[in-house]
């Protein structure tokens, strides 16, 4: 590791702090027209512009994510309302030709000579929730709430896109202070755990020595700005389910129906009964249930959406084990066939602790505080942890850095909204963690 000198830091800062109000303008802009999963297109088409005009080669498209690793795509009807809506938005028209069908995401790269590659990623998409829209929030009081019904960014990934843009922005105009090669990965699908994959298998960090990752944290800046690393995320798979029975009139014969409803229901019930394992943390979930047709029919379809999670990656493959059992058995006692549709997954992570201490390090010369300690757990699921595995797997290094910011509401909430000053001392820390990484110029 390279120690940042005092007039680089001071660049670094100086900056940061002259892009503030562009951060702020890209922030409200994401966050105003929030974009699904697989479906971030006028997203995608901003990000590929602007990464353009600072100089970076961008692999994006098919070249994005590798296409049979894509998992929980939408419909095609979903996805044509989808394009139609970011082209009427201001998509480039040229680029949604490129990306549609579910080929968003980007990867910005800049060679710039001998030296380590440093790979970044950020996630782009948003959630299904309606934002809430009172007085006293601040995206409403501001005038950028979203503009799509049921589509919100209440995870802050609208805030982790414009680090990125800030991060890229900031570290070509320093090329004359690094050597060495940046690989920043603007990830679609983050949500539900169903992007990073197809990003890993597409080869994208096979070349990476030390990979950075941040995602905004719900805490206030009272003794620390950020977390230079975290961990113990649960390793998580996302299923649909869906049971396949016979109608049958439920008073005149219903002995002659197979009940999908009961075969989901029965399903259900016992997935919550799974023995819990004493190697550590389980979790499993049914969020969504729909079945049948009307009252007096005995139902023919079921459908539930479901997932399992475990400290560990050899954990959450017991809880899968024991669900597939139960789902089968269940289909079994009321004679349904039923299949099982994998929408998406996360192994476990953990940062490296060296690396912790000198991201802490660097991003204390642009006045960026780290919690002490360093290190932060993590009790939801991330799928950078595939990203993170193939560089430590491969003998590099890697963080989740996690940026603090006060909110009323948490993570997932239709309250959550980031304090805008999270974005300056993000991108310093970033940026001063990639530099002194990297052989001075």
């Amino acid at each position: 590791m390279s120690a940042l000198s005092a007039d680089t830091a001071q660049l670094i800062t100086e900056k940061t702090d002259g892009l503030a109000d562009r951060l702020i303008e890209w922030r409200r802009d994401f966050h105003a027209y929030p974009e699904l999963g697989w479906m971030e297109y006028r997203t995608t088409s901003i990000i590929i512009n602007e990464l353009k005009k600072m100089g970076y080669d961008v692999l994006y498209g098919k070249d994005a994510c590798k296409e049979d690793e894509r998992m929980g795509l939408p419909c095609a009807q979903e996805d044509e309302e989808a394009v139609a809506r970011a082209l009427k938005e201001g998509a480039d028209p040229e680029l949604l030709k490129e990306i549609k069908g579910g080929h968003t995401g980007a990867v910005a790269i800049l060679k710039n000579g001998d030296g380590p590659v440093i790979g970044m990623r950020f996630d782009i998409d948003a959630l299904p929730l309606q934002e809430f829209s009172d007085s006293g929030y601040f995206p409403a009081d501001k005038g950028f709430n979203s503009k799509h019904p049921s589509t919100m960014h209440a995870c802050g990934h609208d805030s982790h896109i414009t680090m990125g843009l800030g991060v890229a922005r900031v570290m070509a105009e320093l090329k004359d202070r690094w050597s060495g090669t940046l690989k920043i990965l603007f990830q679609p699908a983050e949500e539900g755990v169903r992007g990073a994959k197809s990003m890993v298998k597409a080869g994208h960090v096979d070349d990476v020595d030390i990979m950075l990752a941040q995602h905004v944290w719900p805490h206030e800046f009272d003794t620390a700005d950020y977390a230079p690393g975290s961990g113990g995320a649960l390793a998580t798979t996302k299923y649909d389910v869906n049971m396949k029975g016979l109608a049958a009139h439920a008073s005149g014969a219903p002995q002659k129906g197979k009940n999908a409803l009961l075969a989901a229901c029965t399903a259900v019930l016992n997935l919550y009964a799974i023995s819990r394992h004493s190697g550590g943390s389980t979790r499993v979930s049914v969020g969504k249930i729909e079945a049948g047709d009307t009252r007096n029919i005995v139902a023919e379809h079921a459908h539930f959406e479901m997932e399992v999670r475990g400290l560990t990656t050899e954990l959450n493959e017991y809880m899968e084990r024991r669900a597939k059992t139960i789902i089968d058995a269940a289909a079994k006692m009321y004679e349904c066939d039923y299949e099982i549709i994998r929408m998406g997954e996360a192994i476990s992570l953990d940062s490296d602790p060296d690396l912790m201490q000198q991201i802490a390090d660097a991003a204390d010369t642009v006045g960026v505080r780290a919690n002490d300690p360093h290190w932060v757990e993590m009790t939801a699921s991330e799928d950078y942890a595939f990203m993170m595995k193939r560089v430590q797997d491969n003998g590099g290094k890697a963080s989740l850095l996690l940026i603090f910011t006060p909110s009323k509401g948490g993570l997932h909430s239709v309250e959550f909204s980031v304090d805008e000053s999270v974005l300056t001392k993000g991108v310093k820390a970033i940026v001063a963690s990639a530099v002194a990484q990297m052989p001075a110029r």
